[in-house]
């Protein structure tokens, strides 16, 4: 991803991006608690756009290798600094130009990214490709949602410099994953009105 792609935002937010998070964490509890019924010990998970690891040092014990990646560098720094389990790798990678082997992956996630992607599609053509046969894309992604607080948290964002290029309700972020070739296997809403959050489990269509 180049010039556009937010990487300043996330290299400047790198080191508060943690502790600011744990807003969210009964949000993310609720990914989590969704997504691992789905992982087993046998499987290995790519995880793109991980930031400092906020599902990565929850999940990875639930699976062999869980290879977790973002493209910015200050974010899989922050990562390293934390104790974590030998079934956890951190590297700096860019998800619409993925380095792996075509059937490389069990499953792929990717939490709250997409939509802050210039081309959202490369990525999923990328996690196409690494994904083995009958492999399980988990995209759990905030939507664009309604009312006054949703409207000045935009603004907020906006002003700090962050931009959300795919404002997707939550049928229309469905959609999307559908068109590139993706069935839906699991979607539910999950979130408040303030940040609501589609999340999507999917395959590759055959």
């Amino acid at each position: 991803m180049k010039a556009g792609d937010n990487k300043d935002f996330w290299q400047r937010m790198a080191k508060s991006y943690g502790p600011f998070m744990k807003h969210s964490g009964n949000l993310y509890n609720a990914i989590c608690e969704r997504m691992r019924p789905g992982l087993t010990r046998d499987m290995n998970v790519l995880e793109l756009a991980c930031g400092s690891g906020q599902l990565s040092f929850w999940l990875a014990g639930c699976v062999r290798l869980w290879e977790a990646t973002d493209f910015s560098e200050n974010m899989i720094a922050e990562a390293r600094e934390k104790p974590r389990s030998s079934r956890l790798h951190f590297s700096v990678q860019d998800a619409t130009a993925l380095p792996y082997a075509p059937d490389s992956f069990d499953a792929v996630v990717i939490s709250n990214a997409l939509h802050i992607m210039p081309r959202p599609e490369l990525a999923l053509a990328e996690i196409r490709q690494v994904l083995k046969p009958g492999g399980i894309l988990y995209a759990p992604t905030f939507v664009h949602g309604r009312g006054a607080g949703f409207c000045l948290r935009a603004r907020l964002l906006t002003l700090a410099g962050f931009k959300v290029y795919s404002k997707w309700t939550a049928e229309g972020f469905e959609r999307f994953v559908s068109e590139h070739n993706f069935q839906i296997r699991q979607a539910a809403l999950l979130g408040g009105s303030l940040a609501p959050l589609c999340y999507l489990e999917a395959s590759v269509k055959k």
